[in-house]
């Protein structure tokens, strides 16, 4: 007969192994799912040989691939063979063709059938080799000196050039930038590519080695299915399958972003949203709405004042000095005693009364309280990336110091340490969605109350949630990295951490999923659909409360009964606690 602990134990572990290949998948379990979780955050060494195995890893995703330059090389020469195959022409030919169409076979092998004439005079390929003038000397068409023939060259259309203007042509092209992989004849007259073939013949090193960097990155920058990671210092491309599903990939370099704009993961919010939010970080707009909120402009030359202590006699700064009155703007010379003192404006008390100021007041207030608001939701945003940021650091810490450390203290092997790195990844991407829960929060519409209501109250469950679990896996675990020895407790923390990661994992899937439909659980009388409102609390059930989006927690009978293998599930976060138990070993909640 099992214990009860090794019951739990069992149970925890069972949770656990539903943490697999997409973090939002909400699909069937798999039991090999470890190793995926652990690519998306896997901090890895650029000189080792680990990088090779990532690549092959990300290569088995459904709607993407990881290419490096070795394999967009690869690429290009398949495509280029297709086309030289297909349509019978040089290799060289082939490839200007794919570079004027953006590298798509499809596209080449379409218009070159509709129409080869038309084609063949768009990109510059003669039918026919025009051969260079017979004589011993020719004159070169740049330079207009005599060379013998052995050193002149020319392209298809036969205009001879000498060495030395055929390579300072090709290096102003190429420093000029990727224009040069679309470079002409020299002749004014004559459109006639130039193909790698003469690249190669007459180009120095350097501006080979140059060329040779814009003819692979403009397989990755003209196509349409395949993006560079946006990471700094990242050479990895995605080969992404255009409508395909999420947009969400993880390159390489273990940096993960949406495919469709490049911005970071940020899922539950759209790529416009994530667009207006970035731009409106970055803009002056805020900075306006600053000035207008806190200062004043000097009645005499309108620059802006901050008045932040002191009386209201205010002086403007050089080469101005206006003194004016902070309340009235009026000059000071017309105040004094009888105006109120240095601390009150009776003029401007008056004046207020008669609604002289209410339109600028009125201004003032609205800035005020749009960058009060602006405020409060970027803080929260910015605060949880620097969370995010230290998760990270701490899951690097604790792959490659502390899991080690932690296996020779309770004499286990660090296999069976697993459950702490899932919970830290856990963490870490909660913390990516909590984050932008905040920019949903921002553009959510003010006049949907119910619906802000309903999105208040599930952001901060998802908080506490959260903090319950990133403490467990911080504070609770450095009692056992600090202890002496092996520590009775520790398959029961063990329990605990994997419950906890379990029961956020689920609640932030349903979350993510909740505001992706538009908090469609929310219908227009401002009440809440039982069964989808269950799933964004991970078990329990919210329902509104007479309009007005409080969400209550359902206690129904059934969620008290004690299933098939002797557990109670708690009604509160759905974990299964063995019989004896008569508080929620992961929320304390009593039974």
């Amino acid at each position: 007969m099992a214990s009860e602990d090794e019951l739990m134990m069992q149970d925890a572990t069972d949770d656990g192994e539903s943490f697999d290949d997409d973090f939002y998948s909400g699909g069937d379990v798999h039991d090999d799912s470890d190793d995926d979780d652990v690519m998306d955050y896997d901090f890895i060494d650029n000189d080792s040989d680990d990088s090779d195995t990532v690549i092959a890893h990300h290569r088995s995703q459904s709607n993407y691939s990881i290419l490096n330059e070795a394999d967009i090389h690869k690429c290009q020469e398949e495509s280029i063979t297709k086309i030289s195959t297909v349509l019978s022409i040089p290799r060289v030919a082939a490839g200007i063709l794919l570079r004027h169409y953006n590298w798509s076979v499809s596209k080449v092998n379409d218009e070159w059938f509709a129409d080869e004439g038309k084609v063949r005079r768009i990109v510059g390929l003669l039918e026919n080799h025009v051969p260079v003038p017979d004589g011993e000397e020719l004159t070169c068409g740049i330079c207009f000196d005599v060379y013998p023939r052995k050193e002149i060259s020319a392209a298809a259309c036969g205009h001879p050039f000498c060495f030395t203007c055929w390579q300072g042509y090709i290096s102003t092209a190429i420093t000029d930038g990727p224009g040069c992989l679309m470079l002409r004849c020299p002749d004014p007259s004559c459109s006639a590519a130039i193909g790698l073939d003469m690249i190669k013949k007459l180009a120095n090193d350097d501006d080979k080695k140059k060329y040779n960097r814009y003819f692979i990155r403009s397989f990755v920058e003209d196509n349409r299915k395949t993006k560079w990671c946006p990471a700094p210092g990242c050479d990895y491309a995605v080969d992404y399958i255009v409508g395909s599903g999420s947009y969400d990939v993880t390159c390489g370099c273990s940096y993960s972003f949406c495919w469709n704009c490049t911005e970071e993961t940020h899922r539950p919010v759209d790529c416009g949203t994530v667009s207006k939010w970035i731009l409106k970080n970055s803009a002056e707009s805020e900075n306006m709405n600053w000035i207008l909120a806190n200062s004043k402009p000097c009645p005499k030359c309108k620059r802006p004042i901050e008045k932040n202590q002191g009386c209201m006699h205010i002086t403007c700064t050089p080469p101005c000095k206006f003194e004016f009155c902070w309340l009235c703007l009026g000059p000071w010379t017309d105040h004094g005693e009888r105006t109120g003192g240095f601390y009150a404006c009776n003029r401007y008390e008056s004046a207020k009364q008669d609604g002289v100021f209410d339109e600028s007041e009125k201004r003032r207030e609205m800035a005020k309280n749009s960058l009060e608001r602006y405020t409060h939701y970027y803080e929260r945003w910015a605060t949880n990336q620097s969370s995010r940021q230290k998760a990270l650091s701490d899951l690097q810490q604790m792959q490659t110091v502390h899991l080690e450390k932690l296996s020779d203290k309770q004499c286990q092997p660090e296999s069976q340490l697993k459950f702490i790195i899932d919970a830290w990844l856990q963490i870490v991407e909660c913390r990516r969605v909590l984050k932008w829960t905040y920019a949903y929060g921002y553009y959510l519409p003010e006049h949907e109350h119910a619906k802000r209501q309903f999105f208040e109250y599930l952001q901060g469950e998802a908080e506490s949630g959260l903090e319950r679990l990133h403490q467990c896996a911080e504070k609770e675990l450095q009692g056992y990295l600090d202890a002496e020895g092996p520590s009775k407790e520790f398959n029961e923390f063990r329990t605990k951490l994997a419950g906890l990661t379990s029961v956020t994992r689920n609640f932030f899937e349903n979350l993510v999923r909740a505001l992706e439909n538009g908090l469609s659980d929310v219908d227009g009388h401002g009440a809440y659909s039982r069964a989808a409102s269950s799933k964004s609390l991970g078990g329990g059930s919210i329902k509104g409360k007479g309009g007005r989006g409080k969400g209550t927690t359902s206690r129904s009978s059934s969620s008290r009964n004690i299933d098939d293998s002797g557990h109670w599930s708690c009604e509160y976060c759905t974990y299964a606690n063995v019989r004896s138990a008569t508080a929620c070993q992961m929320c304390q909640q009593r039974r």
